[in-house]
């Protein structure tokens, strides 16, 4: 099939991973990263994903220390197509930003906005959603790709959704968006069947986007239309911008206003939030069901042992006897925990900042 006219993707390219530390650093994030035994980074994985969508009509927006990274790894890119941030002010001021570079050579463009650092292994499912959403934002609506749920978790945003919307295969009214839940709100979310995970996958004509924002942030939608105009500014307007996620800025509030739809996602996706996803995404040793290797298997060596293990400290790793564990070797940081507890490593990263020890972080 071809590209969607007039569509372009936006890739927001930030955060430090702080949950895969020590593979992920601020100075290296994940999306620059393999972390799928793919050879190709989440970034190059995510750009090659959308090309049957927009051909080369992509916008990666990274903060200033990474652009040259992200130019290295995405050489097809022209260099007016990453853009770099003097520093992070969130997703609303990244993709208003990229909206407002777009408004100003298509004002009837739509845009999509995808985290480089998400996994989608069914490409053509993901297409097929993405060409629903581009046609109904082309109608004036804010389109959310919300994914089916496969288990209660507490780790995502919910969307709830409600009737269905004329003319359209599968799209439905977006009723509110609803923060992270615990265990038991999540599960009765997952039973009603009204409740999708908020992926922060966004499409919208890029005027659209701005004007929204304009209704609840009006300093910020003048800011970025201002950096777009005269990117030579970006460094003087860039600090005043307002910092706030998408969700909160334009989202919920469009949601509340009726002019929120949501396209239902069947594929499975993973943000690689932590150690416990990523091993969801490895392949099973072979002859070791319960063990996943992030690099070469022939650097590790485990007996009666399950879990993930990386060796990429350029030495063996050997586990004996640990169930569910997670060993990541790097040059300079070893990190030692269970499965369980892998939302707790952004801990770690917190402690090492308090000491004083951001070489390592």
């Amino acid at each position: 099939m071809s590209t969607i006219p007039g569509f372009w993707a936006v890739v927001p390219a930030g955060g430090a991973g702080t949950r895969l530390w020590p593979l992920s650093r601020a100075a290296h994030p994940k999306f620059l990263l393999d972390l799928t035994g793919s050879g190709r980074t989440l970034l190059q994985a995510t750009v090659e994903r959308l090309e049957p969508l927009t051909g080369d009509r992509v916008v990666v927006v990274t903060g200033a220390p990474h652009a040259d990274a992200v130019r290295a790894q995405l050489p097809a890119l022209a260099g007016d197509q990453v853009l770099a941030e003097p520093s992070p002010r969130d997703s609303m001021a990244a993709i208003g930003l990229a909206a407002a570079v777009i408004e100003r050579q298509d004002p009837q463009a739509v845009i999509g906005s995808f985290a480089a650092d998400h996994v989608i292994p069914d490409t053509t499912a993901f297409e097929s959603v993405i060409r629903e959403a581009a046609e109904v934002a082309r109608e004036g609506h804010l389109v959310t790709i919300g994914i089916e749920p496969t288990s209660p978790a507490t780790g995502f945003g919910y969307i709830r959704a409600g009737e269905a919307l004329a003319g359209f295969a599968t799209a439905l009214r977006a009723v509110e968006f609803v923060e992270k839940p615990d265990a038991v709100r999540a599960a009765q979310y997952v039973a009603s069947g009204e409740f999708r995970w908020n992926a922060g996958m966004f499409v919208v004509k890029a005027a659209t986007l701005l004007d929204l924002l304009a209704q609840w942030h009006p300093e910020l939608a003048a800011g970025v239309r201002a950096i777009a105009a005269s990117p030579e500014r970006l460094d003087e307007l860039w600090p005043a911008l307002t910092r706030i996620a998408i969700d909160h800025a334009v989202a919920e509030p469009a949601a509340d206003a009726g002019h929120v739809v949501v396209v239902p996602a069947p594929f499975s996706w993973d943000d690689v939030g932590d150690f416990a996803s990523l091993a969801e995404l490895l392949p099973p040793v072979e002859g070791e069901p319960g063990l996943r290797v992030l690099g070469s298997v022939d650097d590790v060596t485990t007996i009666e042992a399950s879990g993930v293990v990386a060796a990429a400290g350029g030495r063996r790793v050997a586990v004996v006897g640990l169930e569910d564990v997670v060993v990541i070797d790097t040059p300079d940081a070893v990190l030692v925990t269970t499965r369980s507890r892998a939302q707790d490593v952004k801990a770690v990263v917190d402690a090492l900042k308090a000491q004083g020890r951001t070489d390592l972080t």
